[in-house]
């Protein structure tokens, strides 16, 4: 493995998840994290920093939900940005548009944040 450290972004705006997820992602030393509020400031971030992963909310207030931050990051010149996205919505039509947005993984909360973990570090050995 490389000294370059995994780009992480969490786009939440949820301040407890997003305390949670950075708690658990830098007890790992090989993360470098970007936090986001809402999907406007979660596209500007990742346009500009280009994260290696992207972690974020389907539903939230303002311009874009998660599904339109998957949708603009998948459609720009940083669309090898792994996409996972976090929703309370777990109907199966609810997952396929998650997944037609151009997710690469869904997962419905709660969800594992060990889990979450597993699936970047999944990522970062592909």
């Amino acid at each position: 493995m490389t000294d370059k450290k995994l780009k992480i972004l969490i786009v939440d705006d949820n301040v407890q998840l997003r305390t949670l997820l950075r708690i658990t992602f830098t007890r790992q030393t090989d993360y470098q994290l970007l936090e986001a509020e809402n999907g406007v400031e979660g596209l500007k971030l990742a346009l500009d920093e280009r994260p290696d992963v992207v972690i974020t909310d389907v539903m939230m207030p303002g311009e874009l939900n998660g599904l339109d931050l998957c949708r603009k990051i998948k459609t720009s010149e940083h669309k090898s940005c792994f996409v996972v996205l976090l929703s309370g919505k777990g109907q199966q039509s609810d997952i396929d548009s998650g997944m037609q947005a151009g997710a690469d993984v869904y997962r419905v909360k709660p969800f594992s944040p060990i889990e979450l973990v597993d699936i970047v570090k999944e990522f970062q050995i592909k």
